[in-house]
């Protein structure tokens, strides 16, 4: 029997041997983790800089790129460098690593967007309280309790795993999960167990009920109030319905896998729907709620004009310097 101190690296089985289409699958990846980078890095730094944003819906929004920054910074450098290597192996303490960030986004994914829900309740039910009820201070008491909690659960749920005597160092994905390694364990993991199942049902049950909450005393106080009413609430709860009900299709694939037999799901069609929850949030939120809301909308078609005038302006002075010469 080997313990947890022994099994120094885990190995990944399921990248394919795909010889030199390896090179065509990094430069996917890499145009992917460039693209969720600069659309999250734009949208906070916009958010940042212009203190007409500076309102509570926009500070949970920032929360929620930064998480998304976070999530996608715990996989992709590390898949570009798995998709390149011939032997697909990671050691033990980075494995943690990566299981702690990866399990911290998606912890951290919900509560931003229970939250969110939460705003947009107070916002359109209680407009008149909103600003009083909503404050700075309790804007950053929330941001910081989610990210708070979410660490301190998943710092348990590693100390739980991390001890675990194993009897072997197979993982089937082509990352790091928690559900993977205490599989492999050879000792009582009833701990490990009851306490995964009630953190999940926890944190689901606790920001699904708040959510199904404020969307219902939305919905009613749309169908009883004014025109504007409706339309407020369609403009600022539609991307962040698309967005939970995203994260919420990544969610369900993944708990498929971990919780029951896919061996009849063909290798490559896993390993994808096992990264949806990972890739297809922080590629299309930010494009979601950049195209949505009014104020992101305009600013950043500012800064587009803006950019496009300098080049511009660039080219026609370079071409007066060609025809002087």
């Amino acid at each position: 029997m080997m313990n947890s101190s022994q099994v120094s690296y885990f190995t990944l089985t399921a990248y394919l041997d795909s010889g030199a289409l390896k090179y065509l699958y990094f430069t996917v990846v890499m145009f992917l983790y460039i693209v969720i980078v600069t659309a999250n890095v734009l949208l906070i730094v916009v958010i940042c800089v212009n203190r007409s944003l500076h309102e509570p819906m926009y500070m949970f929004l920032c929360s929620l790129f930064v998480n998304e920054l976070y999530g996608s910074t715990g996989l992709f450098p590390f898949l570009l460098l798995q998709i390149l290597s011939d032997v697909h192996t990671v050691s033990a303490p980075l494995c943690f690593l990566q299981i702690f960030c990866l399990y911290t986004y998606a912890n951290l994914q919900l509560s931003n967007l229970a939250v969110m829900s939460y705003d947009r309740y107070l916002a359109i039910c209680c407009p008149l309280h909103y600003h009083t009820r909503m404050s700075s201070s309790k804007v950053s008491m929330l941001i910081a309790l989610t990210w708070f909690s979410s660490f301190l659960g998943i710092t348990l749920l590693i100390s739980l795993s991390a001890p675990l005597q194993l009897c072997g160092n197979i993982i089937n994905k082509v990352y790091c999960d928690n559900n993977s390694v205490v599989k492999l364990a050879c000792s009582d993991t009833t701990a490990n167990n009851i306490y995964g199942v009630l953190g999940a049902i926890f944190i689901t049950m606790s920001s699904v009920s708040l959510i199904l909450y404020t969307y219902m005393r939305i919905l009613k106080v749309c169908f009883s109030g004014s025109k504007q009413t409706r339309q407020k609430a369609i403009s600022t709860c539609t991307p962040h319905l698309a967005s939970l009900l995203n994260f919420s299709c990544g969610s369900f694939f993944e708990t498929a896998q971990n919780r029951s037999n896919m061996n009849h799901v063909p290798n490559m069609l896993r390993t994808l729907l096992s990264l949806y929850w990972l890739i297809c949030p922080p590629l299309f939120n930010p494009l979601l709620y950049g195209l949505n809301l009014t104020k992101i909308r305009i600013i950043c078609k500012g800064l587009i004009f803006v950019k496009c005038r300098c080049l511009m302006s660039k080219f026609r002075q370079g071409s007066a310097l060609v025809k002087r010469k």
